[in-house]
């Protein structure tokens, strides 16, 4: 950790510039947080081309405090709607309700903010000493090594996202192929242009993420019919905590946080996962195994803890290395290629004031969500009651408003249009979008990086096994892809017996 820059960054994140966006953008989060069928993915990819204008350094910090406030007001929606606002707070929605039905909305609400806070902190502190140091290993490694790294990025988010590994690998696939239209880096050569010269420049990034998730998510809830509000649960009394739900919550909160933080460095798709293990872990561990199903305070606490805590882990490779391990997290990296900042292992030694003014910002972030969700709940409850279509319409046509005006090109219009409906497509018919969205943003990446080993190997393919990383990272996926199968196996014809 680079003490002297942590502190310059730290000054410049208490500046009234980055503390407003810092605010904004904790408000904006947990705004998005808490309205059912919107997340950080979605709402950053919004505002990309709204925030073209502006400086890097309070772009990225409104970004930041975006992602980690939807993983606040999730919990929100969980609890008293019994609709999880973004796609971590599903688990909290299985106790979190409950106890709302209850009569004990006040308790799950708190220990879900605390939590968030706990874990968000010790997330963001692990972040600051360990991101460096991956950086500085980043540095070490060869084009094989990325390459490596890449392609297990691609293999574990499309084999854990979907409901099948090959519904995750169409989706890569469509993903990659978005990602080769245009102008080969090297030949020069067009590639899937099919002759339009508005196509030779390749297909936005920003204009690929804000269809995929603002577009067709608008689309898919429209078309699907899920526009009806749902009834709202009472909330009495405030946010606090009884003596006994401290108790039954510390515990969780860091059980929680131990899962998130490194389920978010390693590509594992999202949150869903590390909230699904840590409320896996707290009903085994559970004293009160019969409340689980109807409202036990630490099948909150701890998929909470884990959800922040896990967006805290996807920040790690994002910024070490350039690999985003979950969708928003892609998102963010497109926004850093939005002001020209290569993310990966250059970026603490180029950009050292600007990375360390972020990461003292999700502290100082960190902190204002805690102080301003609590007395703010209510005002959240309110934020429910705005009709679906409304909220959807607006969304529709500013995602279009904002593709458009990045180049003031029709082109790019139909482009949006063209990739939201296959956004929608595959929502309607279960594919996830995660795979598709890597394989858009790293598909370009990963081809560069092939293409270096096979030139430094002069085209001999064994360069792509030839270090230590590259043969422990093959082997990795290749088990992370397997597991499945060798477990069924083992359990009919070794465990049986």
């Amino acid at each position: 950790m680079d003490l002297a820059h942590f502190l310059e960054g730290f000054a410049n994140s208490l500046t009234i510039t980055n503390l407003g966006f810092g605010l904004l953008g904790s408000l904006l989060g947990t705004l998005v947080g808490v309205l059912p069928g919107i997340g950080p993915a979605l709402a950053i990819s919004l505002l990309l081309p709204v925030t073209f204008g502006l400086e890097p350094q309070s772009a990225l910090i409104m970004f930041a405090a975006i992602y980690y406030g939807a993983m606040f007001g999730g919990s929100t929606t969980s609890i008293l709607l019994n609709a999880p606002g973004e796609s971590g707070s599903v688990m909290t929605a299985i106790e979190g309700n409950k106890m709302a039905r209850a009569g004990k909305a006040g308790a799950a609400l708190a220990t879900a903010a605390i939590g968030s806070f706990i874990a968000g902190a010790i997330g963001t502190g692990i972040l600051a000493v360990a991101a460096p140091t991956i950086a500085d290993l980043g540095l070490k490694m060869t084009p094989p090594d990325f390459f490596a790294l890449m392609v297990l990025a691609f293999a574990t988010v499309s084999s854990l996202m979907g409901k099948s590994l090959n519904r995750g690998l169409v989706a890569l696939s469509v993903g990659l192929v978005i990602g080769m239209v245009g102008t080969d880096p090297n030949s020069g050569a067009s590639r899937l242009a099919f002759g339009n010269a508005d196509a030779m420049e390749g297909f936005s990034t920003v204009i690929v993420i804000v269809s995929l998730f603002a577009v067709a998510e608008a689309l898919h809830i429209a078309l699907s019919g899920h526009l009806e509000n749902g009834s709202l649960n009472r909330f009495r009394g405030a946010a606090k905590m009884t003596r006994e739900d401290w108790a039954r919550s510390w515990k969780p909160w860091l059980r929680g946080t131990a899962i998130g933080f490194p389920t978010g460095v390693l590509p594992a798709g999202g949150s869903e996962l590390p909230t699904f293990l840590s409320y896996s872990l707290e009903k085994r561990l559970s004293k009160k195994k019969d409340e689980f199903g109807n409202g036990a305070i630490e099948g909150v606490a701890g998929p909470e803890a884990a959800n922040n805590a896990n967006a805290a882990g996807a920040l790690v490779p994002l910024l070490a290395l350039g690999i985003p391990t979950s969708g928003t997290a892609a998102v963010m990296l497109a926004a850093f290629d939005q002001f020209r900042i290569s993310a990966g292992p250059m970026l603490f030694a180029e950009q050292p004031v600007l990375i360390w003014t972020l990461i003292a910002s999700l502290f100082i972030g960190n902190f204002l969500l805690l102080v301003i969700n609590l007395p703010l709940i209510r005002v959240w409850v309110q934020v429910l009651r705005i009709p679906a279509p409304y909220l959807f319409g607006g969304i529709l046509v500013f995602a279009m408003v904002g593709a458009y005006s990045l180049k003031n090109s029709t082109f790019d219009l139909l482009v949006a249009l063209g990739i939201g409906i296959l956004g929608m497509l595959l929502r309607r018919f279960g594919y996830p979008v995660t795979p598709l969205i890597l394989g858009a943003i790293l598909g370009p990446m990963a081809e560069t990086q092939f293409k270096r080993s096979m030139q430094l190997s002069e085209g001999d393919p064994g360069i792509f096994i030839s270090t230590p990383f590259t043969i422990i990272t093959y082997t990795l996926m290749f088990i992370a892809l397997g597991w499945p199968q060798i477990w069924k196996f083992a359990k009919r014809y070794i465990l049986k017996k």
